[in-house]
């Protein structure tokens, strides 16, 4: 038990010295540890709402939304299903949505069962439910076929959008430079140091659903006046607040982009370039070949922000975005391509901004509360073991620091109750301590001699202390499960808490201990 080979000694100090070297930037400001060499550390520890104040923002979906966006890409995929049917193409005509319901008539009712075959192919079966699926398609009046979103498919699509938005609004708020958003489900997003909660509002705000169509330049300017489009095509509005008549069917959406940046235009104004995918950049090209000398019109959130006319082919699979933008405004707009649109649409149905004083006065209170354990706890081992006491709190300093450290490179965020947990760790760590000492204590009471008695003492705690702080363990992670904000927050400095106190008072105690016994060879023990 105290016999450390040289290779268990150098991790043991390696883990040490890589746990304060995590910890080390919290005591610089955010300007000295950004300024540290590239090969040290530089995250600080995130501080979240409560600490540091920002902006709280609940938002709130509209399931509307979702059945209409299956809608819309149902009847796309439709097409390309008829048209690529078994004995070539199926002919149709009457083709609307409404109601939850896309329905077209089979112009040849000798092909209805071949349609509805190949139109079964485009449902998806819902796990866990028997026999389920997605969309029901059935057939009225002898050749009309429906397809119908049935209620589990439309649960499982609107589950799937809001887990879709959580991760965009979480790549928007972090593309803004806010560490560690809090994001729930159920309720609110909340943006640690964002004092200004219209910037997050603008930005949440907006679907950012990025689409490019052919602008139909045969449109009669006066039906567009009138608000009536030709088959085939609708009427949007540009900017400045004219109409723009383009096909319905959109050429490109931003489901293929993969790069969104800042640059700038030929006359130096700020724009946004964009970058496709393989797919998508093969489509683009293929479009701008087949279009030459057409516009065509680029389109976020039904907006027409631009309608550029294709000179030539573009082959490189990207291109710019001009016009009237500020910098902020091109910044913005390519956080909201790079971070994907949002599945749905969401509406601020509350807000309110945190200031950072009450933030701070936590800090201070807990900050003192923390010195005020760390005191008395050092006080009160050093005054009952004597020398073990001393060595008890060396192991405690080790434990702050490598939970600062653990929590900085991981990117925890710690809130006011992680400060409780963090407190209420400073006062649990010595917990072992005084089990390893007292079975000291009891060998030594016994006749053993004083190696025996350390020996015995670390070996007989180190099972007991396993068995409580594995149940400990086990309860803090049940709940960061189940749990939410403060408790999460509270559950993850205690679990990191609990392993870093064992490691210390179980190992690096044994080291110094086994390390002292070596050197110094005492005949009796003081304990």
């Amino acid at each position: 038990m105290l016999d450390f080979p040289p290779w268990k000694v150098w991790s043991i100090v390696a883990t040490i010295f890589v746990g304060f070297l995590f910890a080390f930037p919290n005591f610089l400001t955010e300007q000295q540890a950004a300024s540290l060499p590239s090969f040290m550390p530089q995250k600080q520890l995130s501080l979240g709402l409560d600490l540091r104040g920002g902006s709280h923002l609940m938002l709130e979906a509209s399931t509307d939304d979702v059945r209409k966006t299956k809608l819309e890409s149902l009847e796309d995929t439709v097409r390309s299903e008829l048209r690529q049917a078994d004995g070539g193409a199926i002919a149709f005509t009457d083709m609307s949505r409404a109601g939850g319901r896309l329905s077209l008539i089979v112009a040849d009712p000798a092909r209805i069962d071949t349609a509805v075959d190949a139109l079964t192919t485009v449902t998806r079966p819902l796990s866990g439910i028997s026999g389920a699926r997605d969309i029901d398609v059935t057939v009225e009046a002898g050749n009309r076929v429906v397809l119908t979103q049935t209620d589990a498919g439309v649960a499982v699509a609107i589950d799937n959008a809001m887990a879709q938005a959580v991760e965009v609004i979480r790549k928007r708020i972090d593309e803004l430079g806010t560490r560690e958003p809090t994001i729930i489900r159920q309720g609110a997003v909340q943006g640690p140091g964002l004092q200004d909660p219209q910037a997050l509002k603008a930005l949440l705000g907006k679907t950012a659903k990025l689409e490019f169509k052919l602008v139909d330049t045969l449109a009669d300017a006066a039906e567009t006046a009138q608000g009536r489009a030709p088959p085939g095509s609708q009427i949007l509005v540009s900017i400045e607040g004219a109409p723009v008549v383009v096909k319905r069917r959109a050429i490109l959406t931003g489901d293929q982009l993969v790069d969104s940046q800042v640059t700038q235009d030929v006359n130096g104004r700020p724009a946004v370039s964009f970058r496709f995918d393989s797919t998508g950049g093969r489509r683009f090209a293929q479009v701008t070949q087949d279009n030459n000398g057409k516009p065509f019109a680029i389109i976020l959130d039904n907006k027409v922000i631009s309608t550029p006319v294709i000179n030539e082919p573009i082959l490189g699979g990207s291109g710019v975005i001009t016009g009237s933008y500020s910098v902020q405004a091109a910044n913005e707009f390519a956080i909201l391509l790079r971070s994907g649109k949002l599945p749905v649409e969401l509406k601020v149905v509350e807000e309110r901004t945190v200031g950072p004083d009450l933030g701070a006065d936590s800090i201070r209170s807990g900050s003192i509360a923390a010195i005020v354990a760390v005191l008395a706890v050092s006080v009160l081992m050093i005054a009952c073991y004597g020398r073990f006491g001393v060595y008890a709190v060396i192991a405690l300093f080790i434990n702050i620091m490598l939970i600062l450290g653990v929590m900085s490179g991981a990117g925890f965020t710690l809130t006011l109750p992680g400060i409780a947990g963090l407190v209420l760790t400073i006062g649990a760590a010595v917990d072992a301590n005084v089990l390893i000492n007292e079975r000291i204590r009891e060998e030594q009471r016994k006749g053993r001699g004083v190696v025996a008695s350390v020996e015995v003492g670390f070996r007989d705690a180190t099972r007991t202390i396993w068995d409580a702080n594995s149940l400990n363990i086990i309860v803090a992670v049940i709940m960061f499960i189940f749990g939410s904000g403060p408790i999460k927050g509270f559950a993850v400095v205690l679990s990191i808490g609990i392993a870093t106190s064992v490691f210390t008072a179980v190992t690096v105690v044994r080291l110094i201990v086994s390390r002292w016994l070596s050197s110094a060879r005492p005949v009796a023990l003081v304990i």
